[in-house]
């Protein structure tokens, strides 16, 4: 081979490798710009819709938007969907392109505390008899139901707590879901009043059917007032959507569905407002009333806020007497704010003359905001 051969030879190595380059290069930036065109598209897309699934007729359905509004849509493709299921809509057509795990309570996470409390009955204080009818009417048929299918009746499905703020009617709930071993589920009860029709009671149907899921469970609801108070003939449409949450809260509770190993505890401050549907037997069965603690109880309350306190040469038994009117709450703030005193003083240990000082600042606190209120009340 010649110097020409050779070098047509070196040549043409060298051109295919540019050209194999080349057409890496391309195929390199044609991805690129797929993947560009494709993140694209994907802006453009307009959202899905979260609907309820009202009625299944055929490949066709019946749903309920947010806003309330009713559709008789398609279903796409091999999307396989039931009545009472959540689904997403394609805005355009609004057809069912997938249905919503609902398994995953989504949307229960902003509303309800989930939990396993660990307040004991040694935690509460002054509170012994109504201990004793909480054990029996929500512990006893969850730990023991063999019980009542022996003498042949049913055990109450709810009970409700009411009495002045502080008085340890959260205590109570927590205490018995720990002593039970099941699952507590807490709730606000304005939570579940909701902007749009029906978005109320579909909470109230979602927190129930997770409590069944959960058995055995209690269901908490507080400042029950806020969704149950006394009906009226007149009121806004805000009011009347209250009133629609409030009767599936009835129905959930005394409805064809069983709550079997579900119990509901309700607390309130104003039982006076409440409606008188929801005290009939057969939803709240038992009305139990946590009054302020008397002189003994006082002192088995602020003892137990104190055994963990270091302390140094405290009489309770005198301080007691200067704490009439005081509710469990304000007992133990009466502790917190000893320990403050002795922190200030730069001591590690707390004397009777803190809790002394703690006893009168809470007490003039007190008697300036009863005065205020009188006065701009």
């Amino acid at each position: 081979m010649g110097v020409l051969g050779r070098y047509r030879k070196d040549f043409g190595n060298i051109y295919t490798a540019d050209k194999d380059l080349v057409r890496e290069e391309n195929l390199l930036l044609k991805n690129s710009v797929n993947y560009l065109k494709a993140e694209l598209n994907k802006y453009k897309e307009l959202p899905l819709l979260v609907c309820d699934v009202k009625k299944k007729i055929g490949n066709k359905a019946v749903i309920r938007l947010p806003n309330g509004s009713y559709f008789f849509v398609n279903i796409a493709g091999d999307v396989e969907i039931n009545t009472g299921d959540t689904a997403l809509v394609e805005q355009r057509s609004l057809s069912i392109v997938k249905k919503l795990d609902e398994n995953k309570n989504f949307d229960l996470s902003e509303f309800i505390i989930l939990d396993k409390p660990k307040v004991r009955w040694e935690d509460i204080g002054g509170l012994d008899e109504q201990i004793k009818e909480i054990r029996e009417v929500v512990e006893l048929p969850l730990v023991e139901p063999e019980l009542f299918k022996k003498i042949g009746i049913t055990p109450p499905k709810g009970i409700l707590l009411y009495g002045l703020p502080g008085t340890g009617k959260t205590l109570l709930a927590k205490a018995v879901a720990t002593s039970a071993k099941c699952t507590f589920i807490e709730i606000v009860a304005s939570e579940l009043v909701q902007k749009f029709i029906g978005e109320g009671a579909k909470l109230v149907r979602d927190i129930f059917k997770l409590a069944r899921e959960k058995a055995p469970s209690i269901i908490f609801i507080d400042e029950i007032d806020a969704l149950a108070a006394e009906r009226i003939d007149i009121g806004t449409s805000g009011e009347r959507e209250v009133h629609r949450t409030m009767m599936q809260l009835l129905t959930e509770i005394d409805g064809f569905n069983s709550l079997e190993n579900v119990k509901v505890i309700a607390a309130t401050n104003r039982f006076d407002i409440l409606d008188p549907a929801l005290l009939r037997p057969g939803r709240f069965d038992r009305l139990i009333d946590i009054p302020l603690p008397d002189k003994n109880s006082r002192l088995d309350i602020i003892k137990i806020h104190a055994q963990s306190m270091n302390l140094a040469e405290v009489n309770f038994d005198n301080l007691i007497n200067n704490t009439d009117g005081f509710s469990g709450a304000e007992l133990k703030a009466v502790c917190t704010e000893a320990g403050y005193f002795a922190i200030r003083e730069k001591r590690t240990n707390v004397v009777h003359e803190d809790f002394v000082s703690a006893i009168e600042k809470l007490a003039s606190s007190y008697q300036e905001n009863s005065e205020h209120i009188e006065m701009f009340g």
